[in-house]
């Protein structure tokens, strides 16, 4: 059993997705962070940095119990034990999904969740930050969108690298960018839209926000 502590994040739906596709055996424990009860003690446990989302396996390796938190680490733990094409075995195609991966823990990501923070929900903070943030956004998306050149996912065949990039992407509406500058990642974008692991993962947990659909 997979006990998954997650919420309404782009961060948690990349676990959200993964455990969809793999059709694991899990349990949601929905870790509300607007309460703070990322801050619990029982979650610290499992997640040093109190942030979400965290794991624990009961069936860990050795048949041991294992937690495990930040999302890429996640991905990459979940792939390894179902043994899943999603992380590939020849090394040429594990690096470059490793890579991408990479990419997003260090940039697409935090780099969005900042113009969230600065363009969504604090407009009037700091018109340089906005402004910083808003313009690395719409680079990261070009680098994202001469990567899809030619593929239909980002390293050819659907991987944890897609699951992580794609939460990130479906909160376009929030950052402000128009998909269809990005003509690439939106074809990628309504590709991954269309696999019902995604599409149950948008509701876990239970929300009232729309999949945002480019016009």
């Amino acid at each position: 059993m997979i006990h998954f502590y997650s919420w309404n994040t782009s961060n948690g739906k990349k676990i959200s997705v993964m455990l969809e596709e793999l059709g694991l055996d899990y349990e949601f424990h929905p870790i509300n962070i607007s309460k703070d009860e990322q801050f619990a003690p029982d979650f610290l446990e499992i997640s040093p940095n109190n942030r979400i989302p965290a794991i624990v396996d009961t069936d860990g390796p050795g048949g041991e119990s294992i937690s495990v938190f930040e999302s890429g680490a996640i991905l990459i733990y979940l792939a390894e034990k179902a043994k899943s094409n999603m992380l590939p075995t020849d090394p040429r195609k594990r690096m470059q999904v490793l890579e991408w991966l990479m990419w997003q823990m260090g940039g697409f990501g935090p780099i969005l969740g900042q113009v969230h923070h600065f363009t969504k929900y604090n407009p009037d903070a700091s018109e340089y930050a906005r402004k910083r943030y808003e313009e690395e956004a719409r680079r990261l998306y070009g680098v994202l969108d001469k990567r899809l050149e030619g593929r239909d996912f980002i390293v050819d065949e659907y991987s944890i690298a897609d699951m992580a990039c794609w939460p990130w992407a479906a909160r376009h509406n929030w950052q402000e960018i128009d998909l269809n500058e990005y003509p690439n990642v939106r074809r990628w974008y309504m590709t991954m839209l269309d696999r019902p692991a995604v599409q149950a993962a948008w509701n876990i947990p239970e929300n009232d926000q729309p999949l945002p659909i480019p016009e």
